[in-house]
């Protein structure tokens, strides 16, 4: 089975991709649509019990945000993708505008400040880098 960690700011295209490319294989665990860490933490563990592919369409900008559900997963015996979101704030904001549900500039550039890249070393099978070049996705083999 599979977890996958979208891992990027606000407004660097997460959702979007979940829904091109995963909304048909993988259950989408996601805070903005679950809003409380309770619910968060039955739809997992329904994931697990039923071995589920799940994404995780978090920010999950640092490496302690990403370690609980690196954790589970490999508990679980699941394989952890990494997707990380490469993105500047000034293209962040510009698609911040288009959003249903908009972000406070503070809170891009505050997510945008504290973002540490994904490393292997936490427990990733594999991490992919993801970025938006004339509105399309651009998904490549991660390099640190």
């Amino acid at each position: 089975m599979e977890m996958i960690i979208f891992i990027g700011i606000p407004a660097s295209g997460k959702s979007s991709l979940y829904k091109d490319i995963f909304f048909n294989t993988h259950i989408r665990i996601s805070m903005d649509l679950l809003n409380t860490r309770n619910k968060e933490g039955k739809l997992l563990r329904y994931c697990f019990e039923t071995q589920s592919k799940m994404v995780i369409d978090n920010t999950n900008i640092t490496k302690e945000d990403r370690k609980k559900y690196i954790k589970l997963a490999k508990q679980n015996k699941y394989k952890v993708v990494g997707y990380y979101f490469e993105s500047n704030i000034s293209d962040a904001l510009e698609r911040n505008k288009y959003r249903k549900d908009t972000i406070n500039e503070a809170g891009i550039k505050s997510k945008y400040k504290e973002l540490e890249k994904p490393l292997y070393e936490e427990g990733f099978d594999h991490i992919h880098t993801v970025k938006i070049i004339d509105n399309k996705f651009i998904i490549s083999p991660y390099e640190i």
